[in-house]
This record gives structure tokens, C-alpha cells and sequence, in this order.
């Protein structure tokens, strides 16, 4: 059977007409939101978008609003006739690509100019790359508590993004079901409160992480690893599974096992940004494991930063 080649849309008004057509003939909407350069681990999103859902779209949109101006927007990888063809060879396919090129363009640059000034004259707080520009754009999305914390730590402005352009995303496709991957776990639980408190009739999937073959996490980052370097990240999951191994035996005391975690990943060779286990629901510091926890994780390796996390249930 001939490979399902997907439509792809980069205009918002057509995008919304795209899915109220669909919508109008019975069909249910499944999205997946992705930054591109797309692995196995977006392709199995889709996969349970199937499972969800009679159409499927998928966003390619690398989002300014989630970076700072130090971080690495500029160098995240692309390769989108890449991504289009994995999207065409998916089981089941893709039925659209939505794929604009700047969300934040609203076609007034003076309206930019001027909220760029008064963010310089506000004195020294952190901003993303669409306010660091002068776009103009100053609403935003935040889901207070559970945006604090693990990487809201280094990343301030990071959830804050995140959380508006899926709003804007969710606002433009109009889906029935979205899928994240449970890799971004605080991501994943930011948009479920996010959905839950602003009454989005949308339900939220959280999909269980994919792994490379030896254990590391799949993430689009990877790919900009040296050799050695995405060898000695293979601590990362070794880590985490020696804690679910020792919590399984007895070991509940959350700073045992955080400090055995942070010595092999810097034994390694890796710098780590946190290592916490929190609450499942709450993202809130845990001290003795009662009940099912998560071990969450950050590390830099060279210039790479990778997240990882694992659920431990004892």
C-alpha cells in the first residue's frame, strides 16, 4: 500500500479550516506538537495519536518563546524533507504538516520596537528570544507552581513559552487529543493542569519514553553529542535504573539515592544541572519514598543539556 503523504499547512486560518472541515464529516482531531527533527520517540506519539484519533496532525515549529537569547535556538537541529519523509512513511501516516514560520508575527513592527524598549527599561529580567526581538507579543501562558523547580531552575522563561505556544497551537488546530512525550514529564504536566484549569476541551496523553538500544533517551539533542560524550551519557539511564533497583530492595531515603545517582553521572564525566525525585502530581520534593515518586534528572555533557527521568513505585 502507497505511503499516505501528508498535507502541509503553514497558515493559521487554514489550519483552523483545515480541522472544522474535518471536524463537520465526523472525524476526530489528534495532535502531536513537535520542534522537528523528529526520532522514533515523536514517531511513537503518533503512533498513540492513532490509537486516540481518526486524523492526525503534527506541528513542526521550532518555538522562540521557550528559549532565552543565551540558549540554543539559533544551532537546535532541522532537517524537515527529513521529517516529512518519516512523517510519510509512519504506519498509518500523517493527514497534515502544520508547519508556520513565526507565530509572533502579527505584521507591526512599531508595536515591537516599543514593547522592546520598555522591556529594557524594566531593569534586568529575564526574557525570551520573541520579547529579546521586539515582536510585540506580551501575553503568556504560566502554570505558576508546577513551572517552578527542575528546569525552571536554569530555564525561567522555558515553561512560560511552552505553555503559550501550545495554547496557541491548541487555539490554531483545534485538536481533540494532543500526545507529549513523557521524556518532558514537568512539560507534560504543565499542559495537563494548563488544559484542566482554562476548560480546553482537549484530552492530554502522556506517552512513556523511548530509548535508544543501550538506554539513553531519545531526544532530537542527541544528535549534537561528540562520541565520547553520548558514551559517558549512558550514565544518565544507568543511574536511575540503579535507583529503582535499590528503591525496589528497601532504599527510600530520597538524598541516599540522589547523591549515589550524582556520583556515577560526575564519574562520568557529566555536569549535573539537578537530580531530584518528586511527587508524580505535584513535582514537589519528596524526602522518603511512601508512594509512586519520579526520579527526574538534567545533565550537561560538553554543550548538550539532556533531560531523563524514570518512575519508581515501590
Amino acid at each position: 500500500m502507497a505511503a499516505k503523504e501528508a498535507i502541509i499547512i503553514t497558515d493559521k486560518d487554514e489550519m483552523r479550516k483545515w480541522t472544522r472541515s474535518m471536524r463537520a464529516q465526523g472525524n476526530t482531531i489528534g495532535f502531536v506538537p513537535t520542534m522537528g527533527y523528529l526520532h522514533q520517540g515523536h514517531l511513537s506519539l503518533i503512533q498513540e495519536a492513532h490509537n486516540q484519533a481518526d486524523l492526525i496532525v503534527v506541528s513542526i515549529y521550532v518555538n522562540p518563546g521557550q528559549f532565552s537569547p543565551n540558549e540554543d535556538l539559533s544551532t537546535y537541529p532541522s532537517d524537515f524533507q527529513g521529517d516529512i519523509q518519516k512523517l510519510n512513511s509512519v504506519p498509518g501516516g500523517v493527514d497534515v504538516v502544520f508547519n508556520p514560520k513565526n507565530l509572533y508575527d502579527y505584521g507591526n513592527s512599531q508595536i515591537g520596537n516599543g514593547f522592546d524598549r520598555n522591556l529594557e527599561e524594566s531593569g534586568g529580567m529575564v526574557v525570551s528570544c520573541v520579547e529579546d526581538k521586539g515582536m510585540g507579543h506580551e501575553t503568556w501562558v504560566r502554570a505558576e507552581k508546577l513551572e517552578k523547580g527542575l528546569c525552571g531552575n536554569s530555564r525561567p522563561v522555558f515553561f512560560r513559552g511552552v505553555a503559550t505556544v501550545v495554547t496557541k497551537l491548541f487555539n490554531i488546530v483545534e485538536p481533540d487529543v494532543v500526545v507529549f512525550g513523557k521524556k518532558d514529564y514537568q512539560q507534560w504536566r504543565i499542559i495537563q493542569r494548563m488544559v484542566r484549569d482554562l476548560d480546553f476541551g482537549i484530552k492530554v496523553i502522556g506517552s512513556e519514553i523511548v530509548r535508544e538500544h543501550d538506554g539513553l533517551a531519545m531526544s532530537s539533542r542527541n544528535v549534537k553529542l561528540s562520541p565520547v560524550d553520548r558514551q559517558r551519557a549512558l550514565s544518565i539511564s544507568r543511574a536511575l535504573s540503579r535507583a529503582q533497583v535499590e528503591a525496589g530492595k528497601g532504599q527510600v531515603n530520597c538524598r541516599e539515592l540522589i547523591n549515589t545517582a550524582i556520583l556515577t553521572i560526575s564519574e562520568a564525566g557529566g555536569t549535573v544541572d539537578y537530580a531530584e525525585i518528586v511527587d508524580q502530581e505535584s513535582l514537589e520534593p519528596v524526602e522518603t519514598i511512601k508512594r509512586p515518586v519520579l526520579f527526574c534528572v538534567a545533565v550537561w555533557f560538553g554543550k548538550v543539556r539532556l533531560i531523563d527521568n524514570m518512575e519508581i513505585d515501590v
